[in-house]
């Protein structure tokens, strides 16, 4: 029996924990961020809330005595990889990354690209008056200073009530997100720029389209690097490692 721990945070976890829950000689335990209050349903064991760093992610490991870790955390969590990176290595155990390729610039976008939350809200002085912003609940306040842009705040949950909030609207929705209902959007606010993380991806990708075909800039904050590790794209590449790993464990048993 294979225990796998999966770091979730994508959509691509949700899939791979159906895909692989009921395999026989796997047990999946899928852990969450607890970052939204209303997560996806999910097949298998399910834990909530973070590991305490890299001690407190070590000792699970080692508790739950896990065979496997599948890091399919959101491409921006890079702390939660660097810490899946450490813990693993120090435990002993093999760690594939799914990290699903970026969006690519296209001959028709208008893109500027940034490094983080803090260049994106540099470049929006003085060149924008309303901001789509798509980039979550947990970094709004990185633009709250820019008292004369009227922003636009699209996130799955409602921000803590501790979080100085920028001038302008939250909207609370969960993707994905149609190409009609993002020009639709775009036109009904008047928006000027759009700023989103390169998240990759289908689910919230058409915002790009629509941005493209209104010749609406955005403002892309580029991903984080990434520790190193085997690394695959697709829940179908993440499968077949795993079930490469689990021929081994049989062979192994014999």
């Amino acid at each position: 029996m294979l225990r796998v721990l999966i770091l979730g945070g994508i959509g691509d976890a949700v899939e791979l924990a159906v895909k692989i829950a009921n395999i026989p000689g796997i047990e999946v335990i899928t852990s969450l961020a607890g970052r939204t209050r209303e997560p996806a349903n999910l097949p298998g064991n399910v834990r909530s809330g973070g590991f305490g760093g890299v001690p407190g992610l070590t000792n699970y490991l080692r508790e739950m005595q896990i065979d496997l870790l599948i890091d399919a955390t959101h491409p921006f969590a890079n702390q939660i990889s660097e810490n899946a990176a450490a813990a693993t290595q120090e435990v002993g155990i093999p760690r594939l990354m799914v990290i699903r390729p970026p969006w690519e610039k296209l001959e028709d976008d208008d893109w500027l690209e940034v490094e983080d939350n803090l260049a994106a809200a540099t470049a929006l002085a003085n060149r924008a008056k309303r901001v789509f912003l798509t980039i979550g609940r947990q970094e709004i306040g990185t633009f709250a200073h820019l008292q004369e842009i009227w922003f636009l705040m699209r996130m799955i949950d409602p921000p803590n009530t501790d979080v100085i909030v920028p001038p302008g609207l939250i909207l609370c929705d969960r993707g994905p997100f149609n190409l009609e209902n993002e020009q639709e959007i775009l036109l009904k606010y008047n928006i000027d720029t759009i700023v989103s993380k390169n998240s990759g991806g289908n689910a919230t990708y058409p915002k790009i389209i629509a941005a493209r075909k209104l010749g609406i800039k955005v403002v892309m904050v580029n991903r984080p690097p990434v520790p190193p590790g085997k690394q695959v794209a697709d829940v179908d590449s993440a499968c077949k490692w795993l079930f490469d790993k689990l021929d081994i464990s049989l062979q192994n048993a014999k």
